[in-house]
């Protein structure tokens, strides 16, 4: 089966990998189709060609470059009427105009399409979007949700077709990976670590206030990333008294990332609800599982369903419920060590490129094991 891929994430070259374990399906004939770059918060990021063997990759202008409800690519009907393929995957969410242009040609083009969404909050969206998204609704033949709560905003907002949960994108195990030769650290300082964004949704106070109550000198924490919060933890450590315990990394270049992981005893993610926000998933957690580092996370969104029983989960916001999780894995290295290998062995069941290309290509068995259904003409 031929598969025309469309996505501006793509021009990630990490996220490549994915691609090429989907070309080695034997049943995959598999195209990408990816902007030259992608503007967000005034900075480009431009494709990047990493991982690129095993199948095509095809750049397509993008008009309205940087605006994610409105943008879409002038040239993707010309492209599917070429390549006509059995089956569009479209990258983007069923509210955003590239997929209704997309999977409107799609259609034209005889292809069955699918659709991505992270959306976990039933929001209602103003018109267009909202007319883009049921049309969607009613030209998709499948629908793949990144993480279980966006597969119950679909359903609950009408959406009567296929879906399944499978994560956009996974890690490379070889290069998200333990340093076996690393010779093992001593009980003391315990290594705490964050690495995201340092904004307040991401619950870093609370991560702040848990590690100050552990006793002085038995831990440190590092904070990887950048924010508008980093003045402000900046210093509530150094009124604290812990300011020299405290390091803050700053943006590490992606290639660094794995190397970060390995200095950690333990990674948190200490998300917090938001009215306009909930995690989507917290692609933080399979890094630092699948490098073997344990983790711990609050209960905010997927979370839970992405560590399992791999490691700790506390109630979001509440810092004496993660210091007691910090206190008593500080305490018991051996336990520490035990949650950081199920970690790992959890990643490689569920998280690597490896399995979410097997997993979506299912998806794309599944599409055409099932007659074409016609759909109104919107």
């Amino acid at each position: 089966m031929r598969v025309v891929m469309v996505s501006k994430a793509l021009v990630m070259g990490a996220y490549q990998r994915k691609l090429e374990e989907l070309a080695r399906l034997p049943d995959v004939e598999l195209i990408a189709v990816v902007p030259p770059s992608w503007q967000e918060a005034g900075a480009a990021a431009v494709l990047d060609r990493v991982h690129t063997s095993g199948y095509r990759l095809l750049v397509s202008s993008l008009a309205l470059n940087g605006r994610f409800h409105l943008h879409f690519y002038p040239d993707l009907p010309r492209l599917l009427s070429e390549l006509e393929p059995d089956i569009l995957h479209m990258d983007e969410e069923p509210y955003n105009l590239a997929t209704w242009h997309a999977l409107r040609n799609g259609k034209a083009a005889g292809a069955r399409s699918l659709f991505f969404t992270w959306q976990n909050l039933a929001r209602r969206y103003p018109l267009p979007f909202r007319y883009f998204e049921h049309a969607n609704y009613a030209r998709a033949a499948h629908a793949i949700a990144g993480n279980q709560a966006a597969a119950g905003v679909l359903r609950a907002k009408g959406y009567s077709g296929p879906i399944s949960v499978i994560p956009q994108f996974g890690v490379d195990p070889e290069i998200f990976a333990p340093d076996d030769l690393a010779p093992p650290r001593g009980p003391t300082p315990v290594v705490i670590g964050y690495a995201g964004r340092l904004v307040s949704e991401k619950g870093l106070d609370v991560l702040l206030r848990a590690c100050i109550a552990l006793p002085e000198g038995s831990w440190r924490l590092r904070i990887a990333g950048d924010g508008p919060l980093r003045p402000g933890l900046e210093a509530k450590a150094r009124a604290a008294g812990v300011r020299d315990q405290v390091e803050f990394v700053g943006r590490i270049a992606s290639t660094r990332v794995p190397e970060f992981y390995r200095t950690l005893d333990l990674c948190v993610l200490p998300s917090e609800s938001r009215r306009n926000w909930i995690e989507q998933f917290g692609r933080v957690l399979i890094e630092a599982m699948s490098c073997e580092v344990a983790v711990i996370g609050s209960d905010c969104g997927e979370i839970p369903h992405v560590i399992g029983d791999a490691g700790l989960i506390f109630p979001e916001g509440d810092a004496d419920a993660l210091h007691a999780h910090l206190s008593a894995l500080a305490a018991d290295p051996a336990r520490r060590r035990a949650l950081a290998r199920l970690g790992r062995e959890r990643v490689l069941d569920h998280f690597t490129h490896a399995r979410i290309a097997a997993a979506t290509g299912e998806v794309y068995r599944q599409m055409m094991a099932c007659p074409q259904v016609p759909v109104p003409s919107i």
